[in-house]
């Protein structure tokens, strides 16, 4: 095993956080019985709030962030896997309170891990990432829910985002009719070329609205919460539901019990850290068969270990479109 690695660590605390890519010891990694080759990692929205300090999210210091990976076991004592397999890991806790996916190495409990599909590389498998593998989940819970494609419109807020993105594609491809709602109008033609009908802009939904408006969606995927999902909710057809999966306008959701009762609408949560495994090789066997993979290389931007500090910033300000891979080895 190599003797040192390269890794982005976040030392100091949580008032005065101090960001540096530096070398590390395997002896330095947490506990765990799978060693695994980093090749490539993502920028995601929580760890942009991770490394720029604006929320909470690292638990101890110093750590290295990165709440995903892709790779190659180097090491295992674990009997589902073996030097050589190709994995990938999103969630768990990792890059908050146990090393993450920002350094070449990491060491983890085999549990958490899942079986790369062989039809997904590692770079891919992060241009997917938790944003790709959370939009599949929202995708499965409305499917669960009994959303079909000839319901009608299918609103996906967020839509510029790395979940909203994939959401969209992964929707159309299924045969859904996809409203992409974003503050970006500017992007029409990137939400157009992912499959998305129409775009709406989002003061259409972020404001403050009726108890129940005029019903026009079938479903729907939501990454923003707040007021924008009180609205969609307020806005969904009789028995649709509305996948929540992300809180970039708030975590208050100031809606009334309207929806519920007088249209039977539902609210799905979905949650990306801790779902089970046999959900997550389900996820991930979908993304492989369903997502096409062309629209996924054309909204995937690619970024060095070295770039995350200065890259952070601009994905909590809403300035990333689509998806970031990091490749930790350069």
């Amino acid at each position: 095993m190599t003797e040192t690695f390269r890794a982005l660590v976040v030392s100091g605390d949580k008032r005065n956080q101090q960001v540096d890519v530096t070398d590390w010891s395997p002896d330095r990694l947490m506990d765990g019985d799978v060693t695994v080759r980093v090749e490539y990692s993502t920028l995601n929205y929580k760890d942009g709030l991770a490394l720029t300090g604006k929320a909470p999210i690292i638990r101890s210091y110093p750590l290295i962030p990165g709440i995903d990976f892709a790779g190659t076991v180097e090491a295992s004592e674990h009997g589902e896997f073996k030097p050589g397999d190709k994995v990938v890991l999103n969630g768990w806790g990792v890059g908050e309170k146990h090393h993450g996916g920002y350094a070449q190495l990491a060491r983890v409990p085999g549990d958490w891990l899942v079986p790369l599909p062989h039809s997904l590389a590692p770079r891919r498998a992060m241009a997917i990432g938790t944003a790709g593998y959370t939009a599949m989940l929202c995708v499965l819970r409305l499917e669960a829910a009994g959303l079909s494609p000839d319901a009608g419109e299918v609103v996906v807020t967020g839509a510029c985002g790395g979940v909203g993105g994939i959401a969209i594609a992964l929707l159309v491809r299924a045969g859904y009719t996809v409203v992409a709602s974003t503050g970006r109008m500017a992007e029409e033609d990137y939400l157009k070329s992912l499959g998305a009908s129409r775009i709406i802009d989002r003061a259409e939904l972020s404001g403050e609205g009726r108890p129940l408006g005029k019903a026009r969606w079938a479903g729907a995927v939501d990454t923003v919460g707040s007021r924008t999902l009180a609205n969609v909710l307020s806005e969904l057809n009789y028995g649709a539901a509305a996948a929540a999966c992300g809180l970039a306008q708030g975590m208050d959701l100031p809606a009334t019990m309207a929806p519920f009762i007088l249209r039977n609408v539902g609210l799905l949560g979905v949650d990306s850290v801790m779902a089970p495994k046999a959900l997550r090789m389900q996820a991930w066997e979908r993304l492989a068969r369903d997502l096409d993979h062309e629209k996924l290389d054309a909204m995937t931007t690619e970024i060095a270990l070295a770039d995350l500090p200065s890259v952070a910033g601009e994905i909590l300000a809403g300035h990333i479109r689509g998806r970031t891979v990091v490749d930790v080895n350069i």
